[in-house]
């Protein structure tokens, strides 16, 4: 069970998800995460009255099972494969987010600080969550596909246009962590 239970070689997960992308290649399926959000919202039978989520949502039902396994998996591994050790944090990181008041995340993978239920209280997290999300949202159209979808799919199919995207995500998350980030806090 300790094999299951304690974090994995980055080369394992590497390879499995480069046997899925093989696998979908083979089937002519093209996998990212973004587009589950326009199925989502054409199930809901808006695409009466916008014309983007006009499509046929049915021949990506195999992607929203994806999602759902990804959450499913995720639930299974935090309630029952988890072995509630402290995540190894670099002692620089940690003195780095100190410096912006925001505490180390004390054995979670995320901040309380920026993912805990205090921001709900706070006006300008809420505001910096609206922002963000509004942003994400934009640049996933604008990309033409999320993170998931231009670095894991689009670069494993050598497609020009999800390299200068992933060039971008790599550069504006850069310019975030770098700059943008002090600013906020």
């Amino acid at each position: 069970m300790e094999t299951v239970t304690h974090t994995w070689h980055w080369a394992i997960s590497g390879f499995l998800i480069g046997m899925v992308m093989l696998l979908l290649n083979y089937f002519g399926k093209v996998f990212g995460m973004s587009s589950n959000l326009r199925s989502l919202c054409s199930m809901t039978g808006i695409g009466k009255s916008i014309s983007f989520f006009d499509w046929d949502w049915k021949s990506q039902r195999w992607n929203l099972v994806v999602v759902f396994g990804a959450m499913f998996g995720g639930y299974v591994a935090v309630h029952f494969l988890s072995d509630d050790s402290n995540v190894a944090i670099n002692p620089k990181t940690i003195e780095q987010l100190a410096a912006l008041k925001i505490d180390a995340p004390n054995g979670k993978l995320l901040p309380a600080t920026l993912f805990g239920e205090d921001i709900f209280q706070s006006p300008k997290m809420i505001l910096i969550l609206i922002i963000g999300g509004i942003l994400i949202g934009f640049g996933s159209q604008y990309a033409g596909g999320c993170t998931s979808g231009h670095a894991i799919s689009g670069m494993s199919n050598l497609q020009l246009p999800s390299l200068k995207a992933v060039i971008g995500f790599f550069v504006g998350g850069f310019i975030m962590a770098h700059f943008i980030l002090p600013l906020i806090f």
